[in-house]
């Protein structure tokens, strides 16, 4: 089963870091990546830039791009990673090993159920044990 687990921060936080704080939780998240690389359970992980250079598209018809998200939250959208885990269980000891390395983040995980017309893989559906 594929999941997403979203890493959220509080809006301002992540940038009030020193680069030596940044660069010290990324070694950290880095560690927990290689370990999942390793297990084969890893795919895609992104780092997002800050809010201030993000965009939206909606409205009706071919809408209309606006500055932002704009979300009524103080926590914003880091990052995330894809994972590959039997069950809930195994995804959320993924989640809390990103956490121990970044314990002031919050994680999102969600189930991804991924449609693929004639693709087998990946598995969109927990494993047996």
């Amino acid at each position: 089963m594929l999941y997403a687990i979203l890493a959220y921060h509080a809006a301002g936080v992540v940038e009030s870091w020193t680069p030596e704080e940044d660069a010290a939780v990324m070694a950290k998240l880095a560690n927990v990546r290689e370990r999942l690389l390793a297990e084969g359970k890893l795919g895609p992980a992104a780092r997002l830039s800050p809010t201030e250079g993000a965009f939206t598209l909606r409205g009706q018809g071919a809408g209309m791009v606006i500055d932002g998200p704009f979300a009524e939250t103080k926590e914003q959208l880091l990052g995330f990673y894809i994972v590959d885990c039997a069950n809930r269980e195994e995804a959320v000891e993924a989640a809390r090993n990103l956490r121990q390395a970044n314990p002031t983040a919050i994680y999102e995980i969600r189930p991804i159920p991924v449609y693929l017309p004639g693709v087998a893989f990946p598995v969109t559906e927990e494993k047996e044990s």
